[in-house]
């Protein structure tokens, strides 16, 4: 058994520098993967440029929202849409039949998910900084919680994406499928709206999910402290955001278990 882990994530990471290959390959891609979030946030910090809070503009809270939803872009978004895609093309199947052990291949889906969300983040703090306010953190125990996020939100993120890219019956489905779950997430977790402005029963709703719980997590990093009392409960509630991020990647990890296939139906 000792001998076997190392095997697999030795396999495992040298699959995600295939993965950052192909995806790099695929310019159209990478460019909307990347410049699509720059782009909201060029539209919605022009737009609603008003201050919604002492010291903090909506351009400010819009970059937090955007840095949480970037997770769920380029993890659940891209890995439900592609995996399916992999699937209709025999690849999954061709995988499966080598001696790769199966975690080599999400390990290298997780890679690649996590450098293409580094770039997304670093892209998103640059603009926010040099063109919308944003202040980045000076405290360390901020950073320390910014980085938890990004890891623990860019896994559950992957893992979920695993679990639902059994749900689109072929690829040219998958988009139609997957992207209206995401759209619909934002508008429910306080992406593009104050999360606190949204109606009760869209506030219930997203708590359910972990995108909700994410952008909180990140308005705690980058927004004022006094910013804690517009929340729902008052306060930032950290403890809570990541025990339910870690009970969705529990679940997510067992769906994805019981539900992920390697070949069409």
């Amino acid at each position: 058994m000792s001998n076997q882990l190392p095997g697999a994530l030795s396999i495992g990471i040298k699959r995600g520098g295939l993965e950052i290959k192909q995806f790099l390959r695929q310019k159209e891609s990478v460019v909307f993967t990347l410049l699509f979030p720059l782009i909201l946030l060029a539209i919605f910090g022009s737009v609603f440029s008003e201050t919604i809070a002492p010291n903090v503009t909506f351009s400010q809270y819009f970059v937090a929202g955007m840095i949480a939803s970037a997770l769920v872009n380029t993890g659940f978004q891209q890995i439900a849409i592609f995996i399916p895609i992999e699937r209709d093309l025999g690849a999954l199947k061709r995988l499966r039949g080598t001696p790769m052990p199966a975690s080599s291949y999400f390990i290298g889906k997780a890679i690649v998910v996590t450098v293409s969300m580094v770039a997304q983040v670093v892209l998103l703090l640059a603009a926010g900084v040099a063109f919308f306010g944003v202040n980045l953190p000076t405290k360390l125990d901020k950073w320390l919680t910014f980085a938890a996020l990004i890891f623990l939100g860019s896994l559950v993120s992957t893992i979920l994406g695993v679990a639902f890219s059994s749900v689109p019956k072929n690829a040219r489905g998958a988009s139609a499928i997957v992207s209206p779950v995401v759209i619909i997430l934002q508008f429910f977790s306080g992406v593009f709206f104050i999360f606190t402005d949204l109606p009760g029963w869209m506030q219930q709703v997203a708590a359910i999910f972990p995108l909700k719980w994410l952008t909180q997590g990140m308005r705690s990093v980058f927004l004022p402290e006094n910013f804690a009392t517009r929340e729902i409960a008052g306060n930032w509630e950290t403890g809570r955001t990541f025990a339910i991020i870690g009970i969705w990647l529990i679940v997510g990890t067992f769906l994805a278990i019981r539900t992920f296939k390697w070949d069409r139906d």
